[in-house]
């Protein structure tokens, strides 16, 4: 089984790759998403829209982001973040179905640890349950707050929180700091993994 379930339109000559942004609730997702569309500006995207507001959470904000070409194809994104609280889970499995990456935005909070676990272990059930395993989908893993005061070495963190070993960044979802370095890279993954399947 293909990790990268890429929708190609050959009528637009387009591909449509889907990207999601994973994490527990409070970490920085939907703030990432707001910093990726602001640092974009005028490349080629949309503006972010929010369905199903309630009074914690959104239901997922969604952003769409027009790429380069592949072999005369325009790559377009759509970029997904996904609630936080865990009474939306059925929602976070939803909004999963037909990934093609993952960006997992993790506390950088010494007392957040055990919180991002759990929710990283979410994400492999989730990923099993469709019939992936997380090393075949491209992932980054975002260590966000790092402005926080008392928050641990990233060399702490890595080993406690990269269970899957992927790409991972420090990020401040709040100035944008490493946002887009890390989008980038699971782009990039993301890319590859459609030149190697085709």
């Amino acid at each position: 089984m293909s990790s990268i379930m890429a929708v190609i339109d050959s009528s637009k000559k387009e591909i449509n790759f889907k990207i999601v942004y994973f994490g527990p609730g409070q970490t920085g997702k939907t703030t990432s998403l707001h910093q990726l569309q602001a640092a974009l500006e005028g490349k080629g995207k949309g503006k972010p829209k929010k369905l199903e507001k309630s009074e914690k959470t959104l239901f997922f904000d969604f952003l769409a982001l027009s790429s380069g070409e592949i072999a005369g194809y325009k790559t377009r994104f759509q970029i997904y973040s996904v609630p936080g609280q865990i009474l939306y889970e059925d929602s976070r499995k939803l909004l999963l179905k037909g990934v093609d990456g993952i960006v997992f935005v993790a506390d950088s909070q010494i007392d957040k640890v055990q919180e991002n676990l759990a929710c990283l272990e979410e994400l492999r059930g989730h990923l099993q349950h469709m019939g992936y395993q997380p090393q075949e989908i491209p992932m980054v893993l975002n260590y966000n707050k790092r402005d926080l005061p008392n928050i641990p070495p990233i060399e702490e963190l890595r080993k406690a929180v990269n269970i899957f070993h992927v790409p991972d960044f420090e990020t401040v979802a709040t100035s944008g700091e490493g946002v887009v370095d890390s989008f980038k890279e699971l782009v990039k993954q993301v890319l590859n993994t459609l030149k190697d399947v085709h």
